[in-house]
């Protein structure tokens, strides 16, 4: 077996399911608490990592970029909840993806409008451009390793706020029962707007930190938000929880699929049909591993209590 390619791809499906898990965080939040279909939660996941590329360039430091457009994305996220969302709350789902779908072209068009069609490649520091060494000759990028380091580290952060504060409280309250904690007085509209506005946070951190490696580029968000769906259908709706463990599960399977699939099915196959075939059920696989675990479990795997 080639440990270092073995290595180097569960770096890179942890790496995946980390930033599967910031941009689905914030999606299973809103639709648990809100009831919303939001399919435009990835072009937040797109304004973060322009925000970031335009600040990066603008104040020649990426750390400095990163935390001034993450409370620009939140901004970005604060205006839409109370311009648009906030309109559809009593709408059906049908009515809720029309309108975000429409959302997603408008994003796609003012940033073309502004940053122009090419994409943006974000410069990284010196210090996050080295590898770390392992063992045995294996040695990590550095900078995969801190994306790695930095979501664990914000997963925390995000466990504890919702596990340990009174806004934590509410938020876990709204998932369970929101017309309850209506009925308790809380503000329901300021909740909402806070739970998006964190939602676009936490999708602009996943859109800056990937932008280094993919580049930033219109529409980036639109594929990865199916996947973060399928996210939090696996953990649960509205379990954080939930997001985290099946964020993880989905990049690691994702990421071994496409690298060790073909080796398998050559055991049983021809050459050619294996390297055929391969591809398509790799794209396929975290879909037949949601159909699976919701078989067993259609609540999801760790569903917020009250549901």
């Amino acid at each position: 077996m080639d440990w270092t390619l073995l290595t180097t791809q569960v770096i890179n499906g942890l790496q995946f399911g980390v930033l599967l898990f910031l941009l689905a965080a914030g999606l299973t939040l809103i639709f648990g608490i809100m009831d919303f279909v939001n399919l435009a939660h990835g072009s937040l996941y797109m304004v973060g990592a322009y925000f970031c590329a335009t600040l990066t360039y603008w104040t020649g430091s990426f750390i400095l970029a990163v935390l001034l457009a993450i409370p620009a994305t939140a901004a970005v996220g604060f205006v839409v909840e109370i311009v648009v969302v906030r309109q559809l709350y009593r709408r059906d789902h049908l009515d809720h993806v029309l309108a975000t779908f429409g959302l997603i072209l408008v994003f796609n068009s003012v940033t073309q409008l502004i940053w122009g069609p090419d994409g943006f490649i974000v410069p990284l520091p010196k210090w996050l451009q080295g590898r770390i060494p392992l063992f045995d000759g294996i040695e990590l990028p550095t900078y995969r390793v801190a994306i790695i380091l930095v979501g664990l580290a914000i997963a925390a952060g995000l466990y504890l706020v919702v596990t340990h504060t009174r806004l934590g409280m509410r938020i876990r309250a709204g998932a369970s029962n929101r017309d309850m904690i209506g009925a308790l007085g809380v503000d329901i509209n300021l909740l909402f707007t806070l739970v998006f506005a964190i939602g676009a946070a936490l999708a602009g951190i996943a859109g800056m930190m990937i932008a280094p490696i993919n580049a930033a580029s219109i529409g980036m968000g639109d594929g990865q938000v199916i996947v973060a769906f399928v996210v939090i259908v696996i953990g649960g709706i509205g379990s954080i929880r939930g997001a985290f463990v099946a964020a993880i599960l989905v990049g690691l399977i994702d990421t071994m699929g496409r690298s060790y699939l073909d080796s398998l099915f050559k055991l049983v196959m021809s050459s050619q049909n294996a390297e055929t075939s391969a591809p398509a059920v790799a794209n396929m696989l975290i879909y037949i591993i949601m159909v699976a675990i919701l078989a067993i479990r259609p609540q999801g795997l760790f569903p917020p209590k009250g549901r």
